[in-house]
């Protein structure tokens, strides 16, 4: 009988081409798998959005309470009403950022002290921005520090139809298109807005700079980060 031929020969592993390549799911997946009674796509997905609703209402109002409240209801109402998501009418995101955005507007709208969204905000004077300012900041002193809170307060202190395009488009870098899906309007109404309250954000600089002075640029998405 022959002998087989028994010469060691090295194994080499040779990946399966038809092996499932593992990608993360997108927003609209784990709502799908969420709406089938997966917790742990919702936990998934608030992980992934939680940090952004919180810093949209926190940018928004200036009061910590109020954004911790405001991206707890978000999600509640995720929970909730997550059927009347449509998908044709926009992303997951601007969807939430719509929720909290109108959460935000409600509970100033009960708690005024905290900015004013009034449309006469712009011509009032200082006494509301000087309450937000951080009493106890040991690093006030610094120049820095200084131009980054007076900006946070010309940012807060904004008409709320401003305020909210300035924090979407600068400081969270939506496109036009989005940000017109979170306040429900039209691309045109963005640009005007933005055009608006940039101007007017300038112009609240210079009006706190002492005299002789120049407005420092500072991007806005900086003294949230």
């Amino acid at each position: 009988m022959r002998r087989a031929n028994l010469r060691w020969q090295p194994v080499i592993d040779r990946p399966d081409k038809t092996m499932t390549v593992l990608t993360t799911p997108s927003d609209n997946e784990l709502l799908r798998l969420m709406l089938a009674g997966d917790e742990s796509a919702f936990v998934t997905l608030y992980r992934r959005r939680q940090g952004g609703i919180y810093r949209f209402a926190f940018q928004m109002c200036g009061s910590e309470a109020i954004a911790e409240d405001v991206t707890q209801e978000v999600f509640m109402v995720l929970m909730s009403d997550a059927r009347n998501y449509d998908p044709a009418k926009g992303t997951l995101t601007a969807y939430l950022y719509g929720i909290a955005r109108n959460q935000v507007l409600r509970a100033l709208s009960r708690d005024r002290p905290f900015v004013s969204i009034g449309e006469n905000s712009e011509e009032e004077g200082g006494t509301k921005h000087e309450q937000l300012t951080a009493k106890d900041d040991p690093l006030g002193d610094l120049t820095r520090n200084e131009v980054i809170e007076s900006v946070r307060l010309a940012v807060t202190a904004l008409p709320a139809h401003y305020r909210e395009v300035v924090v979407l488009c600068d400081l969270h870098e939506m496109s036009y298109a989005e940000a017109a899906q979170v306040l429900d309007c039209a691309v045109g109404t963005i640009r005007s807005r933005l055009h608006r309250a940039r101007a007017l954000l300038i112009e609240k600089l210079r009006a706190n700079n002492e005299p002789g002075t120049s407005s420092p640029i500072v991007n806005p998405a900086r003294c949230f980060a």
